[in-house]
């Protein structure tokens, strides 16, 4: 049987952990038993919802068939996300669940993945990162359920770490920026360090082999007090040597990775949402309305692909498609203003119609008539017949 512990700082349920899903996945026995702990989100009006996107993602991304269970004994895999930490705490300490995740540490079996909310309770202390950054609560920590005792490891593990949602404010560090991180770190034990991984970056550890890799987009920090080590992605190392590093780095270093090592597959969806944009500007610029069309059939592929993230459905997706909705009705008023003509209106309309219909195979009516409304807005009107749509220009 294997013996994994992967922590993910977020995008656990994104398109950029998606190969790190399926290593994992793929030490797994036949017939291996796949359980999904809801706890950290399921004080949630849509914690079903929740749930059920995340089994969607394992199954169509990762292959793994998973259940919805509130305990975890005889469990191969072990998955927990996003949520509240402190929630996730409570149930897990009076349950006996956080015992239980302890046991397979120490047993050094079954793959245990923790992200987000349920990565941060990893360590010997959690943020308690609802209560300070959206209640006002004063710095403090929580007692954690410690999955790293039993591997040598006296630290914290804040996700998130390299957060950048605040814009004009501090928001590193799972949203504590670095005043009340600094403040928080002299309430520590005396020796215990800061594990900090970086947003859509995971910490794979093989608790067999004690080896360590660090995998995704950004990077592991070892932070001491004056000091601190990254570890980006790429880097193997044994488990020996990030106890090391625990125990206090002398200096503040970066360590290459491998050459060999390849460079991310995946972008995260702020990115993908602001190349669309860009491209679809560059597009009417010229103008090329069948190359802006195309951006926004590409957009429509990637809220696809994103749709099962448990965490970007909270705002990235919302905005992605109110860019699209955007960017459809801009080709509408564009198509009336140029007041475009054959060819290059029908490769136009073609496109939009083929948008519309995917939309509707999906169930997403919502979206497809907007689509239609904004080709009406251009002078296009489209009826749906027994034969398909057919469309018309009134200029």
């Amino acid at each position: 049987m294997p013996g994994l512990l992967v922590l993910m700082g977020s995008g656990e349920t994104s398109p950029t952990m998606v190969e790190i899903h399926r290593a994992a996945a793929r030490a797994l026995r036949p017939g291996a038993r796949a359980v999904l702990l809801d706890t950290p989100y399921a004080f949630q009006e849509n914690a079903a919802d929740i749930s059920a996107r995340a089994r969607r993602y394992f199954a169509q991304s990762v292959g793994l068939q998973v259940e919805a269970a509130s305990g975890i004994t005889g469990a191969d895999w072990v998955f927990s996300g996003p949520g509240s930490p402190t929630y996730a705490l409570d149930r897990w300490t009076g349950s006996g669940i956080a015992g239980d995740l302890r046991a397979r540490i120490r047993a050094r079996e079954g793959v245990t993945v923790l992200a987000s909310a349920a990565a941060c309770t990893a360590g010997l202390a959690t943020v308690p990162v609802y209560e300070i950054y959206k209640v006002g609560a004063e710095p403090h920590w929580r007692e954690g359920i410690d999955l790293l005792e039993p591997l040598g490891l006296q630290a914290v593990l804040i996700p998130h770490f390299d957060n950048a949602e605040g814009g004009t404010h501090d928001t590193r560090y799972c949203y504590l920026g670095e005043r009340r991180l600094s403040r928080m770190e002299r309430e520590l034990p005396p020796g215990t360090a800061v594990l900090g991984l970086d947003e859509h970056t995971a910490l794979v550890i093989d608790l067999q082999a004690e080896s360590v890799r660090v995998a995704g987009r950004g990077g592991l920090t070892v932070r001491r007090p004056g000091s601190q080590t990254v570890l980006p992605t790429g880097t193997h190392i044994d488990l020996a040597e990030l106890r090391r590093l625990a125990e206090g780095a002398t200096a503040s270093a970066t360590i290459p990775p491998p050459a060999a090592e390849p460079a991310p597959a995946e972008v995260t969806l702020e990115e993908v949402v602001h190349t669309c944009e860009e491209l679809f500007k560059a597009a009417v610029g010229k103008p090329d309305m069948v190359a802006a069309a195309q951006t926004v059939l590409d957009l429509e592929a990637e809220i696809v692909k994103w749709a099962a993230d448990t965490e970007e459905d909270s705002g990235g997706v919302e905005q992605a498609r109110e860019l699209m909705r955007l960017l459809i009705a801009r080709l509408g008023e564009l198509a009336s203003a140029a007041g475009l003509r054959s060819r290059g209106l029908r490769s136009l309309v073609k496109s939009l119609l083929a948008l519309r219909a995917r939309l509707r195979e999906e169930g997403r009516y919502d979206a497809a008539d907007a689509v239609r409304a904004a080709m009406l807005e251009g002078g296009v009107t489209v009826e749906d017949t027994p034969d398909g749509p057919r469309w018309t220009y009134t200029s």
